[in-house]
């Protein structure tokens, strides 16, 4: 799946990053518009925002002793991608109230969104996890968004707008600050390889879901995560992705537990769970306000990993994040404004007009758009 070019910059940047939840938005005459909700909604709005941020973060610093206890990430990211299929089949099939033919109507978009969107950038980050200090591997697949940013300018030769590029300098020169590149840390150059496939696949699954499509968001979720289970299966089965799964306890919550323990935390809590609330809350803020919430995500991730497993980062390391954090939402802010000006059209590029990104059925059209891309 690739971003379509155009004789002006199209830029497909959802807010942040998630294991994979879109959110459904209609196609309207003004698709942009802020939504304002009533003091006690917004409330409610922002507390489920930052719980699903939260339920997000945890998946790093959770699967992470589990890969250094023995397990391989191809084994733990198999058993995670098939847990979540398994808790969202349910609201999937429901949500699709047995219309089968949208599935096959728009099965490019589910298998690339499982392979790219789910299985690879899942894969990576938790190949980065095995090398990486969680919070970094973490910032590394963030910059997901700027991969497009660059993608749409060379494509296009038109330049973003300066919000965009302020915000794509700041988040550089946080992600320069997170690796300490002149500094004493020593960071696993495999390890950043591997965070930067996932950062690909980040990229990757932003220009997916932000394409129209008939598909109800939550029946894109489980799709994906059925076709990126599957994936990470057969990748297994020919050799390429080691398997290896030891009958160990781990370090969980001060206590040792079976393994099986956080792999349905990790296959629970960052997927069926946190898409559920993330959807509350875009339902009860807005799309714009939720997904700005969900770049809290990070910060989080890098609580978790500092309380649960001891990685505290470094004093620039946070003064980093917290630039990344604001490059990416400056990013965001820049693309909204270039669609709200007309200086490219609406994100991920709407159906073309020979018809072939058309509903079946007559169903109405969604672009799913993310508030989080986890890995």
């Amino acid at each position: 799946m690739s971003i379509r070019a155009s004789d002006s910059w199209q830029p497909v940047i959802p807010a942040a990053s998630a294991p994979c939840h879109p959110v459904a938005r209609a196609r309207g005459p003004a698709p942009w518009s802020v939504h304002v909700p009533q003091t006690g909604a917004r409330g409610a709005g922002v507390l489920a925002g930052l719980v699903a941020a939260l339920a997000f973060s945890t998946s790093g610093p959770v699967v992470k002793p589990l890969l250094l206890a023995g397990w391989s990430p191809g084994a733990a990211i198999g058993v995670r991608l098939t847990v979540g299929a398994v808790l969202l089949a349910g609201p999937a099939l429901l949500a699709l109230r047995g219309r089968w033919s949208l599935l096959a109507h728009e099965w490019r978009t589910v298998v690339g969104f499982g392979l790219l969107g789910v299985a690879g950038a899942s894969t990576m980050y938790f190949l980065a996890v095995e090398r990486l200090p969680v919070a970094v591997a973490l910032l590394v697949e963030y910059t997901g968004p700027l991969l497009l940013v660059a993608l749409g300018w060379a494509r296009s030769r038109r330049a973003p707008s300066r919000t965009t590029l302020v915000g794509a300098a700041l988040a550089t020169g946080g992600l320069v600050l997170v690796l300490d590149v002149t500094g004493s840390l020593d960071l696993d150059p495999v390890g950043l390889l591997f965070a930067l496939g996932a950062a690909v696949g980040n990229a990757a699954y932003f220009a997916i879901t932000a394409r129209p499509t008939a598909l109800p968001p939550v029946t894109l979720a489980g799709a994906g995560m059925v076709v990126g289970a599957a994936a990470v299966g057969v990748v297994a089965a020919v050799g390429v992705l080691p398997v290896e799964a030891p009958d160990v306890r781990v370090a969980f919550l001060g206590a040792q537990v079976h393994w099986l323990v956080p792999l349905l935390v990790v296959g629970a809590v960052p997927t069926a769970f946190a898409y559920g609330v993330s959807a509350v809350s875009v339902r009860l803020l807005g799309e714009r306000v939720a997904s700005f919430l969900a770049l809290s995500e990070v910060l989080f991730a890098v609580l978790l990993a500092w309380v649960l497993i001891g990685e505290a980062p470094l004093p620039v390391q946070l003064v980093g994040a917290g630039l990344v954090v604001a490059g990416v939402a400056a990013v965001r802010r820049g693309a909204d404004r270039d669609v709200l000006t007309g200086a490219a059209p609406a994100p991920g590029g709407a159906a073309g007009g020979d018809g072939r990104d058309a509903p079946a059925d007559g169903a109405p059209v969604h672009a799913t758009r993310p508030t989080h891309a986890r890995g």
